[in-house]
């Protein structure tokens, strides 16, 4: 089970490093990674389990964050009429729309234990190629996804932690010509 001292933070020079492409099929060891990334995220949102652990709520955990440089993310996202789960594996963008978005309240980080200000500019939507892993039929799927919105900043805000960028690293004050994004 991974819990809060299992994620490095900021100013672990781990953080930095561009996460590497994963070999096709998946190893069991990256399958195991990506089921305890996952059931982190699930059990980070729920009240019982995360005050039992003391976990921070988070919809997004990449591989990067726990010290392994692999291009894997999971993504879990609750919300009152659907859930939204991805366990990516190298996932790049290959669409990126012009118009951009943030999070009015700015983002939040399992690797920032820091309050921080500003906004982080991302693009309301964008395309992901790459591979899915699907925990229900335990198989790997080849995937283009386009994400936008809310969604969208939370995938970008993964796949900048597998290219050793945290996103304080590109907050601003006020973005022009940006709005703020829609939840869903």
């Amino acid at each position: 089970m991974i819990l809060m001292k299992d994620i490095i933070r900021e100013g672990n020079k781990k953080l930095e490093n561009k996460a590497l492409f994963v070999t096709i099929p998946l190893k069991l060891k990256d399958i195991k990674l990506i089921r305890e990334m996952n059931d982190f995220l699930k059990n980070s949102q729920d009240e019982e389990i995360r005050s039992k652990y003391k976990l921070r709520s988070g919809v997004g955990l990449a591989a990067p964050q726990l010290g392994i440089p692999k291009r894997i993310c999971a993504i879990y996202l609750v919300f009152p009429d659907k859930t939204i789960e991805y366990n990516l594996v190298n996932p790049i963008i290959t669409k990126k729309s012009t118009e951009l978005i943030y999070l009015e309240n700015g983002e939040g980080c399992l690797s920032v234990d820091r309050e921080t200000t500003g906004i982080t500019p991302r693009y309301r939507a964008i395309t992901v190629s790459g591979f899915n892993y699907n925990l229900s039929t335990n198989l790997l799927e080849e995937i283009e996804i386009e994400f936008s919105e809310y969604v969208s900043i939370v995938v970008q805000h993964e796949l900048d932690h597998l290219d050793g960028i945290l996103f304080t690293k590109k907050m601003f004050k006020t973005i022009p010509n940006a709005r703020a994004s829609e939840m869903i």
